[in-house]
């Protein structure tokens, strides 16, 4: 049987802490998290992907936060001189490579040549999800480009259901699901409009201090003191790779982790470093 965890209440956090900044940083629409009690009839389904999200505005591809990602120049040939919202990808499990890539401000080509902008949405179209999915279909069905693809949408009849995609999605690698509600307009911010489903929660938090490690960590990171948005402080020693540990996020940055739920003191349980947070 797959367990899912129902998100339980959060405290608040501060957006300007834990959102992309409003300078030139595109407007995305931007997920909530799923509940069992959602009409799957009034959504389309498909993988969530741990790349690094990406707006094309029909001349470059920008960041979340509004940072210029410079791939090379045959990377967009081909790409439609329209807005599309996807996610720069390099297959299951690559995201510390794909971010890694995005932030270069030299793109290695060989690198490059593994990744795919896998587009969900057409931002200026006025039109709702459903017909905007048809016209991406028609735009980049054949793709025009080697590296442009659509990503899979599909339906599912209940609860159960989504919940043994979501279970097959993991088993082999992947991250999660994402629900697009059919009748909904492109506005920017978060909504129920879209819907991230995963079988843990997850949050951000800013890295206050390096603890150091003891034992057989010693000499490299032991935690991390972060702190969350509204004040919460913690220490975040799970999760961590030896090479992250030896380079640890720097004090400053931030962080994404993942837990199972809320303490009565509003501490994370179970909270475990899942990456640094895609850059801005």
């Amino acid at each position: 049987m797959w367990l899912y965890l129902v998100a339980c209440p959060v405290l608040p956090v501060l957006a300007s802490d834990l959102e992309p900044g409003t300078g030139d940083a595109p407007k995305l629409l931007l997920a909530n998290t799923y509940q069992a009690d959602v009409d799957l009839s009034q959504y389309w389904v498909s993988e969530k992907l741990d790349g690094v999200r990406a707006y094309w505005d029909g001349e470059s591809l920008t960041s979340r936060g509004g940072r210029p990602i410079r791939p090379p120049a045959w990377f967009t040939e081909g790409f439609p001189r329209q807005p599309l919202d996807g996610e720069l990808w390099m297959g299951r499990g690559t995201f510390d490579r794909m971010s890694a890539a995005a932030r270069q401000e030299v793109p290695d080509p060989e690198v490059w040549r593994q990744v795919s902008f896998m587009v969900f949405d057409l931002p200026a179209s006025p039109a709702p999800f459903g017909q905007r999915l048809s016209e991406l279909r028609e735009l980049l069905l054949p793709p025009p480009s080697l590296y442009l693809a659509l990503i899979d949408q599909f339906r599912v009849s209940n609860h159960d259901a989504l919940m043994d995609h979501l279970a097959a999605v993991i088993s082999k690698g992947g991250e999660g699901l994402m629900l697009h509600r059919e009748d909904s307009l492109y506005r920017a911010g978060r909504s129920d409009d879209l819907l991230k489903v995963k079988p843990y929660l997850d949050a951000e938090a800013r890295v206050i201090a390096h603890l150091p490690g003891k034992g057989r960590l010693e000499g490299m990171l032991g935690a991390l003191l972060v702190e969350e948005g509204n004040g919460t402080r913690f220490r975040l020693g799970g999760g961590f790779t030896d090479a992250q540990r030896r380079s640890p996020p720097p004090i400053g940055s931030l962080v994404t982790f993942k837990y199972q739920g809320r303490t009565v003191r509003g501490l994370p349980r179970f909270a475990s470093f899942l990456r640094p947070k895609n850059p801005e």
